[in-house]
């Protein structure tokens, strides 16, 4: 039997975030390898503007620079945002949102610790209202005629037409088809899927790989316990429970559940993006209904809304529930009488 006095070992924020870069890097090394050099130019990009401006707007604030930035925090959001964003946008899109993203989502809210919303996905949210048609662009595999690596560098500082080598996601372009499809009986989402060009064989010809990468890096993660395992689960239980009752209902007008559990941005949504310790909520039971939610309603958002993927704007909405999330399920205090007498 171990004694008192018992002493934690500190964690700190910036080997928090080391684990976190650390963990994308599996998933983004497929991505490059499979379409090319396009988001690394991107990550570098994010990462250059994040930094500046966060050690910019500290200096405005008469904060100390250095510990802020070895925090790591604004790479974090730098490479999440790079991560949503198209690879072969131009240059000044991955700009203009990493600096909204640390400058407004973040410094205007008082800094780390006090964004009641998570930065990348507000900057996510900002750039695909405001310029849909470049936030819709994502490069075909380097295997099935995708732009050659030294023609994508170019084509993010040298913007130009990129139709024959980018288009629709595979989310996005499974409910256009279906939606041009109307009265179409032959045309069933069975049908559409079995373009493996488009689909692959699961959410997206490529895309299945570097999503089963982020999982790999998530588990990593809640190994290492950097994370708990309340949110993912959660998240992939609300998303993957619709999906499993739409298929069920209707196979020919709703995709599988695995099509959407692979699709998109689940996975980085469920262990990168939906985990922020300061935006999401706090309490066991907590994460679980604000997971579960977020999961649900970006299915809604996917297959019943007008954007492609809907995990941005349902982490945006649960973050402004958490307060409440938070306050109704606190666990009592211990000693402290509930309404069915025990402590």
């Amino acid at each position: 039997m171990t004694q008192s006095p018992y002493l934690v070992q500190p964690v700190s924020v910036t080997k928090i975030m080391l684990k976190v870069l650390l963990a994308l890097v599996p998933g983004i090394a497929i991505y490059a390898w499979l379409f090319g050099p396009g988001i690394l130019v991107q990550i570098s990009l994010a990462t250059i503007t994040a930094v500046i401006a966060e050690a910019a707007f500290l200096r405005l604030r008469q904060r100390p620079i250095a510990p802020a930035l070895f925090d790591l925090s604004a790479v974090v959001t730098a490479w999440l945002i790079a991560l949503s964003f198209p690879p072969l946008g131009p240059w000044w899109l991955i700009v203009v949102g990493t600096l909204f993203a640390i400058v407004v989502a973040k410094h205007l809210y008082g800094g780390l610790g006090q964004n009641p919303f998570n930065p990348a996905m507000v900057a996510y949210a900002l750039c695909i209202v405001s310029f849909p048609a470049l936030m819709s662009q994502w490069p075909h595999p380097l295997s099935h005629g995708g732009l050659p690596p030294l023609d994508q560098i170019t084509a993010i500082f040298m913007p130009q037409r990129i139709d024959a080598w980018a288009g629709a996601t595979p989310l996005d372009h499974l409910k256009t088809t279906l939606r041009l499809a109307t009265g179409n009986d032959t045309l069933t989402v069975q049908n559409i899927l079995k373009d493996h060009t488009i689909y692959g064989i699961g959410g997206g010809n490529g895309w299945e790989w570097v999503t089963l990468a982020w999982l790999i890096g998530g588990l990593w993660l809640i190994q290492q316990k950097v994370i708990s395992w309340h949110i993912p689960t959660g998240l992939i239980a609300g998303m993957g429970t619709l999906a499993l009752l739409a298929w069920a209902i209707d196979p020919t007008h709703y995709a599988n559940p695995i099509f959407h559990i692979l699709g998109g941005a689940t996975l980085l949504g469920a262990f990168f993006i939906a985990t922020d310790p300061v935006s999401g909520a706090t309490t066991p039971r907590g994460k679980i209904i604000f997971a579960v939610a977020i999961g649900a309603l970006a299915y809604l958002i996917r297959v019943f809304g007008a954007f492609p993927d809907g995990i941005a704007f349902a982490v945006l909405i649960l973050n402004m529930c958490v307060p409440l999330i938070d306050m109704y399920t606190q666990p009592p205090i211990f000693g402290e009488k509930t309404k069915g007498g025990r402590s």
